[in-house]
């Protein structure tokens, strides 16, 4: 069985769009649905057809061109169980611990609450692919709208399961503002040091960041990285557990400038 083929671009101001085809059945994943046009465009450019929507939360950025796709394609909308009422033309439900089938290979599904109670990430494992969409950002997190901080700091650290050559397929591209924050808090970090000089090159280029992989994440990522003693020693909470120290990060991220 040959490998998926994903397709990622920049769309709106700055949300991801990914698409995934597997070229022996023909199948066609979005993950979200950011921009209807956008989406189309990428697809006729490659002369593939929509045939499923992977939809991971109902915020507007993220479902905005389920429907226009779904009447264009007749694609199968699959979506958070808890969200459904949220999002327009869910056909499958689906939550944490559920697995199915897609182009013939398995994807399971993780509950993902904190930035919005139902958010859903899903996994790929005989492609080493998460599409986590805006609970797990390259060098963050998402801010924590509908969950709690504690919520939000299990969900991010579940990945931590995951092999570190999973590419991490995010929603949005926050990378180089990421690592400003992160260096504030991990400045002695070598290997942080390396990737915000290369995040900055990319950028200047023009280039996007993602995605990025779980091991990346887990050398680079203050927010998987809550037992470092240098964060802590900079927070002043060397006592504190893991979630109160991943608490603290996201309340400092949100005022950062």
């Amino acid at each position: 069985m040959s490998h998926l083929e994903m397709h990622q671009f920049i769309c709106r101001t700055d949300n991801y769009g990914l698409i995934v085809h597997d070229h022996q059945s023909g199948a066609t994943l979005s993950v979200d649905s950011p921009d209807a046009a956008a989406i189309e465009g990428e697809l006729k450019k490659r002369g593939w057809q929509l045939t499923h929507i992977f939809n991971t939360h109902h915020h507007g950025d993220h479902v905005e061109g389920t429907l226009a796709l779904k009447e264009q394609f007749g694609c199968t909308i699959i979506g958070p169980a808890a969200e459904a009422e949220k999002i327009p033309g869910i056909r499958k439900k689906v939550a944490g611990g559920d697995s199915f089938i897609w182009a013939g290979r398995e994807v399971k599904v993780f509950d993902c609450p904190g930035h919005t109670k139902g958010h859903i990430a899903y996994h790929i494992a005989s492609e080493f692919s998460l599409f986590a969409a805006d609970t797990l950002f390259s060098l963050g997190c998402g801010r924590v709208f509908e969950g709690t901080y504690e919520e939000m700091f299990h969900s991010v650290n579940q990945f931590r399961t995951l092999s570190p050559s999973t590419y991490v397929y995010c929603g949005h591209e926050y990378t180089e503002a990421n690592g400003r924050f992160a260096m504030s808090v991990e400045p002695g970090n070598r290997d942080l040091q390396k990737r915000v000089g290369a995040v900055a090159q990319l950028r200047k280029e023009g280039k996007m960041t993602c995605p990025t992989t779980i091991g990346e994440e887990l050398k680079t990522n203050p927010f998987l990285r809550c037992g470092s003693s240098e964060i802590r020693r900079n927070l002043k909470m060397e006592q504190a557990t893991d979630a109160e120290v991943f608490t603290e990060l996201r309340k400092r991220k949100d005022n950062f400038k």
